[in-house]
């Protein structure tokens, strides 16, 4: 069915819905740099709009728009889990100010397979990332769904086996 102007609905919806898709990551980029940057100078604010244009323009070209993960209950999920990484991040932060500050340094490296739970590249990449943010362990290689983990201690290295950063970086993709 068309409308008035030989156009089809669906293509009109479609348009409406990466529209507002757009406008929503443009908010979302626009408010983080300017809470982030923290300055608000001509020049500053300039290259900020510029930054948030590219990123929109890219997103375009890619056609990231019709995917699911600019919807609103991957938002609320991706916040969830920035809250908790947020938790972990600061938990491992203090452990590793412990162990660094403690007489006896009480180390143990040890290096650590890890099975992701999720096989697509984004979550691997997210999982090897937010591994190495927090203090105390590093991603040394992701190969066909396992990574390779570097940790200060055999415990932090038990804690990450037990696999909840994992499934919660395969949550994200849910529907």
């Amino acid at each position: 069915m068309t409308g008035s102007s030989g156009t089809d609905n669906s293509d009109m919806n479609t348009t409406g819905i990466i529209a507002t898709r757009a406008l929503a990551l443009t908010v979302v980029l626009a408010t983080a740099w300017l809470l982030w940057s923290g300055l608000y100078k001509p020049l500053l604010l300039a290259l900020g709009a510029f930054s948030c244009a590219m990123v929109i323009y890219m997103s375009f070209r890619m056609q990231l728009f019709g995917y699911s993960i600019f919807t609103p209950s991957f938002g609320w999920r991706l916040l969830g889990y920035w809250l908790w990484l947020g938790k972990e991040v600061v938990k491992s932060s203090l452990l590793v100010s412990r162990i660094v500050l403690s007489p006896r340094l009480p180390i143990s490296p040890t290096t650590a397979q890890l099975d992701a739970k999720s096989r697509h590249p984004v979550d691997l990449a997210t999982l090897g990332n937010c591994i190495t943010l927090t203090p105390g362990t590093l991603t040394l290689r992701i190969r066909d769904g396992r990574l390779t983990v570097h940790a200060l201690t055999r415990e932090v290295a038990e804690d990450l086996m037990n696999g909840e950063m994992n499934r919660r970086v395969a949550r994200l993709r849910e529907n």
